[in-house]
Formats: structure tokens, sequence, C-alpha cells
């Protein structure tokens, strides 16, 4: 499978407080079934990786929290909007795809390529298509083996 090549994208939180320009979003959507994102939004966390060139505008609204070790997630201290997973070594961002304002069209032409922690998503919920499925211990083996490269 070829990835597209990465694209511009700008969205904002649901107030208008925050606004993200990432330059290097890829054309897919990925979500996250672990515990620890449907607890931060009730649901699965569905995001777009921004890599680490994003512009943040109004980040003084912004309220940064260490969730682990390796990352911390983003909200709008003004409307409560989720921003952002962010990995702490790298910096790269994953947004969430609801903000880029090209995203919620129907028509965006997003595709869902991946679906990680499948092993934690409760039976309640389910998505339509084909998309590749990680456990838990898969992806963290497939973010082990991309490190030692």
């Amino acid at each position: 499978m070829t990835t597209p090549s990465p694209t511009e994208r700008q969205g904002h939180c649901l107030c208008g407080a925050i606004t993200i320009t990432a330059t290097q979003a890829v054309s897919h959507v990925d979500a996250c079934h672990c515990r620890m994102c449907r607890r931060w939004g009730g649901g699965p966390f569905v995001e777009i990786d921004c890599g680490t060139d994003v512009v943040i505008d109004g980040a003084e609204t912004m309220t940064v929290y260490s969730s682990s070790e390796w990352a911390e997630r983003a909200f709008c201290s003004a409307c409560g909007s989720h921003l952002f997973y962010r990995l702490k070594g790298s910096g790269e961002h994953m947004v969430c795809a609801g903000l880029f304002d090209d995203a919620t069209d129907k028509d965006a032409g997003l595709t869902l390529r991946r679906q990680v922690f499948i092993d934690e998503k409760p039976g309640y919920y389910s998505f339509a298509g084909d998309s590749e499925t990680l456990t838990g211990a898969e992806l963290f083996a497939m973010i082990e083996a991309a490190q030692q490269e």
C-alpha cells in the first residue's frame, strides 16, 4: 500500500480560539481504541498524522496534559475541544480529524487506514469497511522496530 503525498490542512477548535496548520498531513485517518483515548474523548480517537511541522495559533488558550511517559494530549481551555496527541520524543502530532475544515466534508477523500489497540475495543461499536488492525502489543513492536532502523 502506498502512502499518499502529504498535504497542508488547516482547522480550529470549536470556539475558534486555536487554529492548527499542518503542512505535512497525510491523506488518511487512523483510529485508536485504547482505554485512555476512549476515556479522553468518550470513544475512539480518530486522527490524522501531521508529523512535526505543525503551527498552533492561539496556543495560550491550549492546555497540554502529560498522559504517559511517551505522549501528551492537548485541548482548548476555552471550549474543551480535543486538539492532538503528541509523541514527546519526536514531536509528531496526531491531530483530531474533526478539527480540519476539509476533513469534515463527506467527499474529503480520506480513508480509514489503521485501527490500533483493537484488543481493547469494546463490542458496542465498529467501523465499516476494511482497515489494518493492530493490537497494542503489535503496535509497540512495530514502533520499536522502526526506532532500531
